[in-house]
């Protein structure tokens, strides 16, 4: 009987070990696994950040390097864009699908958050109709991300214009409708109109969420800021501008250096909508539960 009592100890306190070993194993690996998404996290923001071009941008004289050089460096770089008021500062590419830029960067170098790009079946040159221009909706204001925050009619009221640089010239942009459709609304998502200019822009407005009178005609040349949207399935989001040769003051610039040209709305992004702060608080909590474990174990063989 003591025997047995005996032999059924050792099995318990083997399968213990068997237990907690597993236990500290799953926990290593969910800590490596967090770190390396919150590291990957930050290195896909990282290379979508507007600071990572800003060197380039034509209106910046810093001796530096120059949008030409950009350009050089990438044949398909085609202009610079602004939405004043935001962190949309970026410059834009174009090649014969809609596919590459999309995890393609302006230097031509692969990256996760790609490029603001121009729809393959627009003129380079801006002067259709109707350019479309896409970017990836992201977290932290980088690419596309500020695009949705014009749902808000204070925010759509109180940013009206941008800036194009194309051909080496700027252009102004007079944004006059903020718009939420389908991806497969092809009424919409259908560049460089060639007839029936007014049916497409009657069409255009229908689906505006905001808009006011910017005396947008079929004459006008109109550019739609295109991303993914989260507010509805396969949604995206649009803002709707006109180029003009007329060109606007950015009256939200800053003075002070070192003060950066951002929405005015809540500077915080979302706990829920953001996967790099959970991943933050995973590791941590993979990480106390390793030192913990280490500790009882240490603590139960009598270790200080």
């Amino acid at each position: 009987m003591i025997c047995n009592n005996k032999a059924g100890r050792k099995a318990v306190k083997a399968a213990s070990s068997v237990i907690s070993f597993t236990v500290l194993a799953a926990l290593v690996l969910l800590t490596a696994f967090t770190a390396y998404a919150v590291w990957d996290s930050w290195q896909i923001y990282e290379a979508a950040d507007k600071a990572q071009y800003a060197v380039y941008k034509p209106t910046v004289k810093s001796g530096g390097k120059t949008f030409a050089e950009l350009q050089a460096a990438n044949g398909e770089v085609i202009a610079w864009l602004c939405v004043y008021g935001t962190n949309i500062d970026y410059p834009v590419t174009q090649c014969e699908d809609n596919m590459k830029y999309v995890n393609t960067n302006a230097q031509g170098e692969y990256s996760l958050s790609g490029s603001i790009f121009l729809d393959a079946e627009n003129s380079n040159d801006f002067t259709d109709f109707n350019s479309i221009l896409y970017g990836h909706h992201m977290e932290k204001h980088a690419m596309f991300g500020e695009i949705g925050n014009f749902s808000d009619k204070n925010v759509f009221a109180s940013h009206e214009y941008g800036n194009l640089y194309v051909n080496g010239e700027n252009r102004g942009i007079e944004f006059f409708a903020f718009v939420h459709t389908d991806a497969y609304n092809m009424a919409v998502f259908k560049a460089n109109v060639k007839d029936n200019h007014q049916e497409y822009l009657d069409n255009l407005l229908s689906n505006a969420v905001h808009k006011r009178d910017a005396d947008v005609s079929a004459e006008d040349s109109l550019i739609l800021l295109s991303t993914c949207s989260s507010a509805s399935t396969n949604g995206r989001d649009i803002l709707v501008g006109k180029i003009t040769r007329e060109t606007y003051k950015d009256r939200f610039e800053k003075t002070e250096p070192g003060e950066r040209k951002t929405i005015d709305i809540e500077e915080s992004f979302s706990l829920c909508e953001s996967a790099f702060i959970p991943a933050i608080i995973i590791l941590a909590i993979s990480v106390a539960a390793l030192i913990l474990i280490i500790y009882l174990r240490r603590k139960k063989r009598g270790e200080p």
